[in-house]
């Protein structure tokens, strides 16, 4: 599972938020509203476009979870552990 530390540091480097370290960022930190980060749909797909690279995950665009998936940094580490346990080999 990605840590939150983790999914912070991609948002800031895949946004490149100079003035944002991951200390200011709480894990449940709302990050499209302007009471959180306040970030659009723009930076939403290249968050998206970041994850897809990391972790070779699937996001589909269509996905009616998505929002929720993209709420807050802990919501986004849980969907790419999510992802990436889907991924695995049956035993």
């Amino acid at each position: 599972m990605p840590s939150t530390l983790e999914i912070k540091q991609l948002v800031i480097d895949a946004l490149d938020l100079e003035d944002v370290t991951t200390g200011d960022i709480d894990d449940d930190m709302l990050l499209f509203d302007a009471s959180g980060l306040g970030l659009d749909s723009i930076d939403a797909l290249e968050i998206g476009v970041a994850l897809r690279k990391k972790y070779q995950i699937q996001i589909e665009a269509t996905n009616s979870d998505n929002r929720n998936n993209f709420q807050s940094v802990r919501n986004l580490a849980e969907f790419v552990t999510r992802q990436l346990d889907a991924q695995q080999p049956e035993a």
